[in-house]
């Protein structure tokens, strides 16, 4: 048999606004989540469905078909550093915290995936398994999920997941085929030079001009070494050096970062990057420390999966909502970490509406989302999962 899983989840509305702005009153940062995760495991308890605890304060429920295959479902949970300024009845009640990404939304999506698929387990060849994952807006939960084994026993075969977004009007989905996300590289370069007074410049060795000269050249990777046609962006955004206008400094420390579309330019330009440093600051008569952090990875959607995403988008809510985007975004995404393990794919729901004045920008201090969407996207992705583990090969 067949599912409405629209009519399903509308059923569930308000009990699903309920739970986000519960969740939007209480924002909790990255490992700090414990109310958060708290609730969860209340909700999933209540409804019969197991989990364990993972990443700390992550949770992974679990819903048993009968079947070999399964499917993951992703949903982040933490908030930011931000003072939310909305002046609504569910503004955060914690001072300089807000959920200004929509990680609440995400959350109380995948609490509605977990009661409906759950009342219908019977009928599933397989096992869901449901990821709530902490600290996405810092160093990434995903990759400590990974790492204890969410992704086996049992052995996930896709992982699926969704993002709001204020840019798509509500009612809609955006859908990118290949890279979505860029890879993340933060970097820091420690010049160090010989001080002196500015007014006999040749008696030192000045960290910053070298440092001057370091950052143009640090732009032409992107414009002269990578081809146009792929986007990549270094950015430096922080330069610290020097104490008063006549005095040459010691040492000048430069921070920024790279973000990739492809993993062989993530190689690439972090090998050039300490060539060029190297280069230029031996050849200005300075020393200089490199350090490069391994951030985020690309985010890549699998060709199989975003056809499955696609067909139950079409079914949901029809094939004149789902839009296709052209171009990828430099933002990361730790979503990225479950892409690198097994085939995936993640997409954008529509959450503006200006008519509500539902317009401002994520990680701004008047984000919302138009609460119109919890239910589509609750939907969407419980007819993903419920088609792959009823399908024929099941």
């Amino acid at each position: 048999m067949d599912r409405d899983f629209f009519s399903m989840a509308q059923s569930i509305k308000e009990e699903l606004i309920g739970i986000r702005r519960d969740f939007h009153r209480h924002p909790e940062l990255g490992y700090e989540e414990e109310r958060t995760s708290l609730k969860i495991k209340e909700f999933l308890k209540k409804i019969g469905v197991e989990y364990i605890e993972t990443a700390g304060t992550g949770v992974c429920g679990i819903i048993r078909g009968k079947g070999n295959k399964t499917i993951g479902i992703r949903a982040d949970i933490d908030g930011l550093p931000l003072e939310d300024n909305k002046n609504c009845s569910y503004s955060s009640r914690v001072k300089g915290k807000m959920h200004a990404c929509g990680h609440d939304a995400h959350t109380t999506i995948l609490l509605g995936v977990a009661k409906i698929l759950n009342s219908v387990k019977h009928e599933l060849k397989g096992t869901v398994k449901l990821f709530f994952e902490p600290a996405e807006e810092t160093t990434g939960g995903a990759k400590l999920m990974v790492k204890e084994g969410v992704l086996e026993n049992p052995k996930v075969d896709r992982v699926i997941g969704l993002h709001v977004d204020e840019n798509i009007e509500v009612g809609n989905i955006g859908v990118k085929l290949g890279v979505v996300n860029a890879a993340s590289n933060p970097f820091t370069i420690k010049i160090k030079g010989v001080g002196a007074h500015g007014a006999r410049p040749h008696m030192g060795v000045d960290p910053i001009v070298i440092s001057s000269h370091l950052i143009l050249s640090l732009q032409e990777i992107i414009s002269r070494e990578l081809p146009p046609t792929d986007p990549a962006v270094i950015t430096v955004g922080s330069i610290h050096g020097g104490t008063a206008q006549n005095i040459i400094p010691e040492e000048v420390v430069i921070a920024g970062t790279m973000r990739t579309m492809r993993t062989e330019h993530r190689e690439y330009v972090k090998k050039r990057l300490r060539e060029i440093t190297s280069g230029i600051v031996g050849s200005m008569r300075g020393k200089c420390e490199i350090d490069i952090e391994e951030s985020y990875p690309c985010l890549y959607n699998d060709d199989d999966v975003i056809k499955d995403i696609l067909k139950a988008a079409y079914k949901e809510i029809g094939e004149e909502h789902v839009k296709m985007l052209e171009s990828p975004s430099m933002g990361v995404e730790s979503f990225a970490y479950f892409s690198m393990e097994r085939p995936a794919a993640f997409y954008y729901l529509g959450c503006r509406n200006e008519s509500k004045n539902i317009i401002y920008p994520a990680h701004g201090s008047l984000f919302d989302i138009d609460e119109d969407c919890l239910p589509i996207g609750v939907s969407i992705q419980c007819r993903v999962a419920y088609d792959f583990l009823t399908s024929s090969d099941s």
